[in-house]
């Protein structure tokens, strides 16, 4: 099973979600729902997590976060874990009661935040439980209208502000932003069975392949791709170092290397890890064997000949920042 792609550094801001197995309900009751979001005031508090919204459904929930200390995996897991044995204990129960390991998207704040505030605070009234967000209890939008100090644990204040520096107008402004649909943007995205890593703009997404690119990629990690160098970029990088046109990477003549193909393949695989069939079909190589024999020989040739080594760090460097420029 392939893992979910997780990008982690301080002040992310993610939506995670999390079912319960076989869509069975994890909140069966009041009481469930009193101690799970008891639960997520003691994490915010022991692991300085930063919670904007959550919305709890019978089967699933959804949280809004930021982690200032870049320990999301480390907050979920106490979450899920803790929310699991209480549960059971309530219920007289053991083993599992979510299907597996939670879902995260890393959002761009400026681009997405307050679409994804709205998105979690109207999925009761999406899934028909209620006709106005006011009636339903079980999430945070109460918070964002409230003074009372039972709310002073949920980090809305940024995000009032975002609508209005005047926290009167503030929360004008949100309630009226949530009255309204989300997007279909939004509803197409997040409605897919597998939901992308990361959700931002351009700009966003082009800072992430710069900066994670190198430290992320993992060939179990299928969407790590997200992150990865455009493959014309790095056959054009290849090619403008060997002097050669684009042509000449799909040349094979027996018992002649052609190095800027072998080159090439070597960095699709390793900075990519596109399977051996698609840097096949990339490169006009039949047999996937054939490919897996050139990236081996490459690896050879790089252990022992330290100019080789070199070069090869040099065109990574050079990928990464063509990058930068795009």
């Amino acid at each position: 099973m392939s893992r979910p792609l997780r990008i982690q550094y301080p002040d992310a801001w993610y939506h995670v979600m999390n079912r319960g197995r076989r869509a069975e309900a994890i909140f069966r009751g009041k009481t469930d729902y009193i101690a799970f979001i008891k639960l997520l005031k003691e994490t915010a508090e022991l692991w300085n997590l930063r919670i904007s919204a959550y919305c709890l459904l019978k089967n699933h929930y959804h949280l809004l976060v930021q982690t200032p200390d870049a320990n999301l995996s480390r907050c979920m897991r106490h979450i899920n874990g803790v929310y699991t044995q209480r549960f059971n204990k309530a219920h007289n129960i053991d083993g599992q009661i979510f299907r597996g390991r939670y879902k995260s998207i890393l959002i761009d704040a400026d681009s997405y935040l307050l679409e994804l505030i709205r998105y979690i605070h109207r999925n009761p009234i999406e899934a028909g439980l209620v006709k106005q967000l006011g009636k339903y209890s079980w999430s945070s939008h109460q918070g964002y209208l409230s003074d009372a100090k039972k709310w002073d644990w949920l980090y809305k204040d940024f995000v009032l502000s975002m609508f209005s520096n005047d926290r009167r107008l503030g929360i004008k402004r949100y309630k009226e932003f949530v009255s309204k649909k989300s997007p279909d943007e939004i509803n197409r995205i997040l409605g897919k069975k597998n939901l992308p890593s990361a959700l931002g703009s351009d700009g966003f997404m082009d800072w992430l392949k710069r900066t994670f690119s190198g430290k992320k990629r993992h060939l179990e990690v299928p969407e790590s791709k997200l992150l990865a160098p455009d493959v014309e970029k790095l056959k054009e990088v290849v090619c403008k170092s060997y002097d050669v046109e684009g042509g000449a990477l799909t040349i094979t003549r027996r018992g002649i290397t052609n190095e800027p193909r072998n080159v090439a393949i070597y960095l699709m695989r390793h900075m990519r890890g596109d399977s051996l069939e698609d840097i096949g079909r990339e490169f006009k190589v039949a047999k996937y064997s054939s490919v897996s024999s050139v990236i081996e020989r490459m690896k050879t040739r790089i252990a022992k000949n330290r100019k080789l080594k070199m070069q090869i760090e040099r065109l990574k460097e050079e990928i990464n920042m063509s990058q930068e420029q795009t």
